[in-house]
């Protein structure tokens, strides 16, 4: 992924922090409006969505992407950025006002802000954007639905939100369906290079109501130390076939005397994703019936295993049950030699500063060889578990203005290497950047602050795999990408619509199956457990999305 691309709170928590909590939380609005319609299960209509169209804007990379998933690499930035857009988007239209979440420091207001007033030159529009702390996210979310102040584009918050997003959706939000579904989002040709699975995400109560904020489609399966695994007798990750084997290597890892153990925090998505484990749920393409993987001997097994491997005192002490708020701690123990495997998401693998990997551990110690892990053994398959980091959604407006801002959401999902790219990533070269010896860009400490505004959070292409530090590192993180995207298993229920598993699935449910994970994995309750935790999670609302999910395949025919 391009160097400067943060791996924030919030997406760790989508992609599943080893045995972290998911964060929930009670819905903040009750209703959006008296009339509300009750949400609905539904299949989400192939008619609904744009049709995906490879982007080709004349940049050539060094390692090619494919059709079904894997990223462009690219071990230099071009010299001579060329345009993704056409024109000055925005000329004649009004400002057009966005509130974002950000993980950074306030930035610079425009008369500060170099990159800010060359975006909008290029754009030949103002663009107003309220740039909120994601901590605060939720109650500004509020306050704004409350006080009917929602800007003409906002983020909807991770936690939180209306009790019906789908009416709340329809009632406050424009209906994207007319704009972009099928040939007709060719009228914005960087948003027509999203994903299908990533538009599918964005379809609820059975129109298109937002765009979403694209990332690779899986987040990996975390990093781990190949010179740590070769002196353990594993040159390669193929000699690791079964889990039994990788609980060996675990304990051959493990040195408490050298206070380094084989695993930091957790590894709960690797070794699910080993022993073929859905990511939520498993449907029968030829009855529709769904069955969550709490219900599956593969996720069983996975936590077998987990709890074996904490008997064998592989984890480091103290950091299991770890979450996305403490990554920074639990990461940089792995980065000083703690541990010989972490779990994170594949965007840190190259980012620079502190949050990377490649960079930070060579820092530190030139013999540290850190490379993408992957899932193990013949039963092994990849979660789509990291196709959008969210949607944007648009108030409703006239047609026209619809347009206008799509055309602005066009322009923030311009691809790697492009002219608006450049100035989104990296600002204006001579003040937030320049060049060095290789041509890549290096941000200024001013271009630091000015490249803080969120405009990567108003529409994102799917990105690239670009480190300018490290030709190696873009390598090893493409091979992965090549190794793991054919073992994707599709989640199905990305063409359903479930209204419970909308409220609950990432919130409620996800912390009280983990919750109960955790406590059998560290001994605090009995295998036998097991069953009423199943029991449970099925009463608490799994059934019930399991019900909306089936009701939904038998009208879409079991897609």
């Amino acid at each position: 992924m391009p160097g400067s691309t943060p791996i924030d709170r919030r997406a760790l928590l989508r992609l599943g922090t080893g045995l972290g909590l998911g964060v929930a939380a009670a819905p903040l609005l009750a209703a959006c409006g008296d009339g509300a319609s009750a949400a609905k299960a539904e299949a989400k209509s192939d008619k609904l969505l744009p049709a995906t169209v490879r982007r080709n804007f004349g940049l050539t990379p060094d390692l090619p992407g494919t059709a079904a998933g894997v990223p462009q690499g690219f071990y230099s930035y071009p010299a001579k950025p060329l345009r993704a857009t056409r024109g000055t988007p925005l000329k004649g239209a009004q400002p057009i006002s966005a509130t974002l979440e950000t993980f950074s420091p306030p930035p610079p207001a425009r008369g500060r802000n170099a990159a800010w007033r060359a975006i909008e030159d290029l754009l030949g529009g103002r663009v107003d954007i309220t740039a909120v702390p994601a901590d605060d996210y939720p109650t500004k979310f509020s306050t704004m639905v409350a006080g009917d102040s929602l800007p003409d584009v906002f983020m909807y918050p991770e936690t939180g939100g209306a009790d019906n997003k789908a009416a709340f959706l329809a009632a406050t939000c424009a209906d994207l369906t007319p704009f972009l579904a099928g040939d007709k989002v060719r009228d914005y040709p960087n948003l027509a290079a999203i994903p299908k699975s990533a538009w599918q995400n964005a379809v609820f109560g059975g129109r298109l109501h937002g765009v979403p904020i694209t990332r690779s489609g899986t987040g990996g399966a975390g990093f781990y130390r190949h010179d740590l695994f070769a002196e353990a007798g594993v040159d390669d990750l193929d000699q690791i076939t079964d889990l039994d084997r990788f609980v060996e290597l675990c304990k051959e890892l493990t040195r408490p005397k050298q206070d380094r153990y084989a695993i930091m925090t957790g590894a709960q998505n690797l070794i699910a994703m080993s022993a073929g484990s859905p990511k939520d749920w498993r449907m029968d393409t030829r009855t529709g019936k769904f069955t969550h993987r709490l219900e599956t001997a593969e996720f069983r097994h996975a936590v077998e295993v987990m709890r074996d491997l904490y008997k064998a005192g592989c984890y480091y002490p103290g950091t299991v049950g770890m979450s996305g708020v403490q990554r920074v701690k639990y990461t940089d123990m792995f980065k000083n030699g703690k541990a010989a495997y972490v779990y994170d998401g594949m965007p840190a693998y190259l980012a620079l500063g502190s949050s990377g990997y490649v960079d930070t551990m060579a820092a530190i110690d030139r013999s540290f060889d850190v490379r993408p892990m992957r899932p193990v053994g013949k039963d092994a398959l990849v979660w789509q578990d990291n196709i959008a980091l969210s949607n944007v959604h648009l108030r409703k407006a006239s047609a026209d203005r619809v347009r206008q801002v799509l055309r602005l959401l066009d322009f923030a999902a311009a691809p790697f290497g492009s002219q608006e790219y450049t100035l989104v990533t990296y600002g204006v070269e001579g003040t937030d950047f320049h060049r060095d010896a290789k041509g890549n860009p290096v941000l200024t400490k001013q271009g630091v602050a000015d490249v803080s505004v969120p405009w990567g959070k108003l529409a994102s292409a799917v990105p690239a795999v670009y480190s300018s530090t490290s030709r190696k590192g873009v390598e090893r993180e493409h091979e992965a990408f090549r190794a793991m995207i054919p073992m994707v298993a599709p989640d199905p229920t990305l063409g359903y619509s479930s209204p419970t598993w909308d409220s609950k699935g990432y919130g409620s449910l996800y912390t009280f199956e983990q919750d109960g994970v955790k406590d059998i994995v560290t001994g605090r309750r009995p295998l036998s457990y097991w069953k009423q935790l199943t029991r449970d999670y099925l009463a608490q609302g799994g059934e019930s999305a399991r019900h909306e999910f089936e009701e939904a395949a038998q009208q879409g025919g079991k897609r």
